[in-house]
């Protein structure tokens, strides 16, 4: 009688020395990432657009190896390149978080229609491109991480970011869709959302603005990268988590 064939692991192990791939790793909450990784033992990709220099510092704090590469994540074409050189430099990517976005606030009706789809452009299509590049060999090799960086904006509604919210709810949509998609190939497939933190993107935000955004959280203080970062290891460490939302947000998307 011949013995029944063995199922085959959903999951492979994790990599040793896995390699984390990090857009926008040049700005205050992408940096904390990668300081993050490189601390769990991951080899990192640091990607930037435009900053160069802050990208390059990052990768100064870091202690495993890394490489620094540009891309527009709008632009799909930009985005196979930036993974190809990655791939060459470090190895296949094992831990996406995508990170990359901008914020570019107003009342909907007198926001043009270009600068509108610029926020839609960069922030769920790039994270479109960006899952979609990483994902053939995560699913070949039967082990992946994809982290998708949202926003309490995509759950409580503020005036002024019609385009923002919009673009970070597609991401929550796209992200729990993809863990269905892959969850069987040993991808998980999950969204970090942090509280408001003091980076580049809020540096305009009024300091009347700050206090009463804190008045109103149960945790009534603001937060930093440095403090949410560290959620990423729970991503790294759990097979069994993937479609979720994990808010480190002081509360602010309970109120």
């Amino acid at each position: 009688m011949t013995a029944p064939a063995q199922a085959r692991p959903l999951s492979a192990p994790r990599p040793e020395r896995p390699v984390a791939l990090v857009t926008g790793a040049s700005g205050g909450f992408g940096a904390a990432v990668a300081v993050e990784l490189d601390r769990l033992g991951c080899r990192v990709a640091l990607h930037y657009n435009r900053a160069e220099d802050g990208a390059r510092e990052v990768g100064m704090r870091l202690t495993n190896d890394s490489v620094v590469v540009q891309a527009d994540v709008s632009s799909w074409e930009s985005v196979t390149a930036l993974y190809r050189r990655v791939a060459e430099e470090l190895g296949e990517v094992d831990v996406l978080v995508s990170n990359a976005a901008v914020r570019k606030d107003a009342l909907m009706m007198s926001q043009s229609p270009e600068v509108w789809g610029e926020v839609i452009e960069t922030n769920l299509m790039g994270t479109f491109h960006v899952c979609r590049a990483v994902l053939p060999s995560m699913v070949k090799r039967r082990w992946g991480r994809i982290i998708n960086v949202v926003s309490p904006s995509a759950l409580v509604a503020t005036s002024g970011q019609t385009a923002y919210a919009a673009s970070k709810a597609g991401v929550i949509g796209l992200t729990r869709t993809l863990a269905v998609e892959c969850g069987r190939r040993g991808v998980t497939v999950n969204a970090l959302s942090p509280g408001f933190m003091e980076t580049r993107m809020t540096a305009n935000a009024s300091e009347k603005f700050r206090q009463s955004l804190a008045a109103k959280l149960p945790v009534p203080r603001l937060t930093t990268p440095e403090e949410v970062a560290p959620a990423i290891g729970v991503f790294l460490d759990n097979d069994y988590l993937t479609g979720q939302i994990l808010s480190v947000d002081g509360g602010i998307s309970l109120t």
